[in-house]
Order: structure tokens, then sequence, then C-alpha cells
């Protein structure tokens, strides 16, 4: 068995809870509740999401060769 690592961004939603995406793997989103419950419900999704792709003899996404970096930009907003 591999371990694989993938980064995930959560974003507060205004209604409450939390969205969380995977950005190494498209469509890969799920939310919770609380910050612990989206991490949790994430790793569930990536785990569903790769056995997936396993499942149909396709390629899984990794983090590597993968920069992150942020950019700040100013905007009349």
């Amino acid at each position: 068995m591999k371990i694989l690592n993938y980064r995930i961004l959560l974003r507060e939603e205004e209604e409450g809870g939390y969205t969380v995406l995977v950005p190494s793997l498209p469509g890969c989103i799920t939310f919770g509740d609380t910050i612990d419950e989206a991490v949790s419900m994430a790793g569930e999704a990536i785990e569903l999401y790769i056995e997936s792709l396993s499942e149909n003899g396709e390629a899984i996404p990794t983090e590597q060769r993968t920069f992150e970096y942020n950019l700040s930009i100013e905007a009349n907003v």
C-alpha cells in the first residue's frame, strides 16, 4: 500500500459549514459542518475518488511536481 498526500482547500460558507476542494483531483468536492468533519469527509472523498480511478484503470494523480504559490493582486472591488 502506498501513502499519497493531497492538499485540500477549505472555504467557510456564509450559511455555515465548510466546502472542501481537492485541487489535484478535479471534481473532488465535499462539505462538513465543522473543520474536523470537513477534513474527515475530504479523506473519505479522496479514498472513493482514487478507488473509482483504480477500478477503471485510470491514472491516479499525485501532488508530485506541484508547487504552491499565493499571488496577491490589487483589485477595485
